[in-house]
């Protein structure tokens, strides 16, 4: 019933000045259409009545009840089905009229309203409402972006960046992956450089040890330690959902019309953008792989928090030029519970309208 009611308020909306007599066919089919299905409807109240009276006089039982309520609901939406079938057609050969130009149009109006279904809608195709929406779409305040970053990934000890010469995790090898979807708002009216910018992302930080280390619990400790196998592989994966939110200023060049009017454009020049962002870890794994003392491959998973803080939370920046930014993350909670060391991202980042 829904799909058939929207379609009647689609021909509607085609109709916008036409002729008195197409609008006429449109309300009758409309209300056709709605007396079809009340009729049923209330035949079907009516033997689930009579159903229900059976039961309670014992009858029928109740499993019976259930099976004859259930084969008359299903007899009248067939019913419902087939009736409202054919008004849609009609309906379409209505358009399929007024496309081919066998129904002719009236002077254009400011408008027109109709009532499907007890509610209102008023429909406005004239130059005026056109350049009404026009001028509604061109102030969008509000524009989304699916967002994707990668690039390097390793710690800071104490909050010193000196410390990455000293890292015990390889540079150019760890690398962080994110993926999201964001929102940026205009924070005034009229077309601005300055927007909120917030949304959510999914994080895929890895860090590879240096010198043949490995990540081992010891209690509420996590360190790093040298295994007795020579390691090919040795990497440290979490995965986090964080929501970012940034302060941008889009230097893009507005877009004048011939009417006169001002329009908003975004990620067509330098963007700059500083917040931050908070959220939570999803899952941590260490991978190894070696080869054993009988020359086997070993490919090892280990699923741990590794007593790894659940929540982080940090600050974040990026700049560039259209789509494309520099961007750095840092957290300021620590990676690992009783410890300084913090995670920091720096790659580049995607920002697609």
């Amino acid at each position: 019933m829904k799909r058939i009611l929207f379609l009647v308020l689609f021909v509607t909306t085609i109709a916008q000045s036409q002729e008195k007599n197409f609008e006429d066919e449109v309300k009758r089919i409309s209300a056709k259409i709605e007396s079809v299905t009340k009729q049923q409807k209330d035949s079907l109240k009516v033997k689930v009545k009579e159903i229900n009276a059976k039961a309670t006089k014992n009858k029928i039982t109740q499993e019976e009840a259930i099976t004859l309520k259930k084969e008359a609901a299903a007899y009248h939406a067939s019913r419902i089905e087939q009736l409202v079938g054919v008004e849609e057609i009609k309906l379409q050969q209505l358009v399929q009229d007024k496309v081919d130009g066998k129904i002719a149009s009236s002077s254009e109006d400011e408008g027109e309203t109709f009532s499907i279904g007890g509610a209102k809608f008023r429909l406005d195709f004239s130059d005026k409402g056109r350049r009404k929406r026009d001028s509604i779409r061109r102030n969008k305040r509000t524009t989304s972006q699916i967002v994707f970053a990668m690039g390097v990934n390793n710690v800071l000890e104490d909050n010193k960046f000196s410390s990455l010469n000293d890292s015990d995790y390889k540079f150019w090898q760890s690398h962080f992956y994110e993926l999201g979807f964001t929102w940026k708002t205009r924070f005034s009216k009229e077309a601005s450089k300055t927007y909120f910018k917030y949304g959510f992302s999914f994080l895929w930080n890895n860090l590879r040890a240096e010198d043949n280390k490995f990540h081992e619990v010891n209690g509420n400790q996590t360190e790093l330690n040298v295994s007795s196998n020579s390691l090919s592989e040795s990497r440290l994966r979490h995965v986090q959902m964080i929501f970012p939110m940034h302060l941008e200023f889009d230097f893009s060049k507005n877009k004048k019309y011939s009417d006169g009017q001002i329009g908003d454009r975004t990620n067509k020049s330098v963007r700059f953008g500083i917040g931050g962002f908070f959220g939570f870890k999803l899952g941590t794994r260490q991978y190894l792989e070696y080869v054993n003392s009988e020359g086997v491959k070993v490919e090892e998973v280990q699923k741990s928090n590794f007593n790894m803080n659940t929540v982080n939370y940090g600050l974040s920046t990026y700049f560039g030029y259209r789509c494309l930014s520099l961007y750095v993350k840092y957290d300021l909670n620590p990676l690992f519970k009783n410890t300084d060391t913090r995670n920091i991202s720096m790659g580049v980042r995607f920002d697609i309208n």
